[in-house]
């Protein structure tokens, strides 16, 4: 039996193979999608859905790459465009393309030798994450990493380009994924066909009207007006938590209590109030006034327009907004639990945003020339902590090997940001505990890892399931 390296020693995924796979229906005509105003507000930045699974109790690494190489060519007729490439066609405005001549998806099969799942840090998980995901082209839409480990587990990453997808799309790919391999005949059912049409709506108007209130919301990506590189790489922690289930119920009860059945707090709504009470206390305790809390926002479920519902119906781009709010550190901290989730519910809802989106296609129309960055997210001024949660539909991780333990949207951050980002995502399988990304200021991780009772818990192998055992023999 070989020797099963502990998480703090050195080791690196080899890769075994890589190669590309192209969509087998031979008809799908070569074409050129532009992409929208809305995806250019993602900006070009590789992103991924992480995805780990426990050794499956029927069926090997082999037979899960065989999955991938069987299933990918009829998959990818479904998503013809990450089959291409993303092309810089206007040099003046940097606008991309996709250009879609079925080039190939990549397929890599890695190998993470005499390494166990279980012996993997994950509370601290910024360095095997960079270990397990293989780089790959900037010009690549789709390179999708297949990674065993000694244990007999193995980990998928689902990698793209932020231009392409959203973490919404990024779920319903790997959504679609599931049900496809599942399918005995290889097809997709008509609702989980993805529409890749950006042309349908939010064209920018002729001329384009907005609010001032954009024009406040981004600042030019500028290194001038962004913090400094060792203040940047120093200010904050990437810590991944695990929230169970009653505990999720328990502060919805609580950010619930003494209001009407129509006003429950969400279970996302009554989680960022618990945030945002605390983050009151750390910034309080550092002399601040003020602090601010943010969410970007999945269009697709605020839309009230029957005609954009139906045009966004499985929309595989980008649809997200960001909306926010400040309040007096005191207040936060004296207000009950429920009047701080009525504070959020209020700022998530606030936007009209029909017109909104609208509004940021005409404001992308008339800054084409500009990298842009989210203001709020630089640090400058009061302290921000954004929230996004991926927790309100349906995610399938379930190929025929079991769901995975555990998945989480990774995105690399290329600005000198110093804002604290907080993911949330429910545990695959549906038994209701959350997981959670946090890259937030050592003080803020501090707080909430000494908070008792105890809600954000440092994420822990035993959590998932994955325990130290014996390692399968010939690896």
């Amino acid at each position: 039996m070989a020797n099963v390296k502990a998480c703090h020693d050195e080791w690196h995924v080899q890769v075994v193979s890589r190669r590309l796979v192209k969509a087998s229906d031979a008809s799908i005509k070569p074409h050129v999608v532009t992409v929208s105003n809305l995806d250019r507000i993602a900006r070009t930045i590789q992103t991924s859905m992480f995805c780990v699974y426990a050794k499956p109790l029927a069926g090997d690494f082999d037979a899960v790459v065989a999955a991938f190489e069987a299933g990918l060519p009829s998959f990818l007729n479904h998503f013809f465009p990450l089959a291409g490439r993303i092309v810089t066609a206007n040099t003046s405005t940097g606008a991309p393309e996709l250009h879609c001549s079925n080039q190939g998806a990549e397929l890599v099969v890695g190998e993470a030798a005499g390494v166990a799942l279980a012996s993997l840090d994950y509370a601290s998980m910024g360095a095997p994450l960079q270990r397990i995901q293989l780089p790959y082209g900037e010009d690549m839409a789709l390179s999708v990493q297949v990674v065993s480990f000694a244990c007999g587990g193995f980990t998928v990453a689902w990698r793209t380009n932020h231009v392409i997808a959203d973490g919404c799309a990024l779920s319903f790919l790997v959504n679609a994924w599931s049900e496809l391999t599942r399918s005995a005949t290889r097809t997709l059912p008509a609702e989980l066909r993805p529409n890749h049409d950006r042309s349908a709506v939010f064209r920018p108007r002729t001329p384009p009207s907005y609010g001032a209130s954009l024009d406040e919301a981004f600042t030019p990506l500028d290194a001038r007006r962004q913090v400094n590189a060792l203040t940047a790489h120093q200010s904050s922690v990437l810590r991944f938590y695990h929230i169970d289930a009653p505990d999720v119920a328990r502060l919805r009860e609580a950010a619930s209590r003494g209001v009407g059945a129509g006003d429950r707090a969400t279970r996302v709504e009554a989680v960022s109030a618990y945030l945002w009470k605390t983050l009151a206390g750390v910034v309080a305790a550092a002399g601040e006034s003020s602090c601010r809390m943010g969410w970007w926002v999945d269009g697709r479920r605020r839309f009230t327009s029957l005609e954009l519902r139906a045009a966004m119906r499985n929309y595989f781009g980008n649809v997200i907004t960001f909306t926010d709010a400040a309040a007096n550190v005191e207040e936060v901290m004296r207000m009950p639990l429920p009047e701080v989730a009525a504070m959020v519910r209020e700022a998530v809802a606030a936007p009209a945003y029909d017109e909104h989106f609208q509004e940021l296609v005409d404001w992308v129309e008339e800054h084409k020339t500009q990298r842009h960055v989210l203001s709020a997210s630089i640090g400058l001024g009061s302290p921000t902590l954004i929230v996004t949660a991926f927790t309100s539909f349906r995610f399938d991780t379930d190929f025929g090997f079991g769901h995975a333990v555990m998945a989480m949207p990774t995105t690399a951050r290329t600005a000198r940001l110093c804002s604290g980002f907080v993911q949330i995502l429910e545990r695959p399988g549906g038994e209701g505990s959350w997981i959670v990304s946090a890259f937030v200021w050592p003080q803020l991780a501090a707080a909430l890892e000494a908070d008792e009772p105890r809600v954000f818990r440092p994420l822990k192998a035993e959590m998932l399931g994955l325990v130290a055992g014996r390692v399968p023999s010939g690896i």
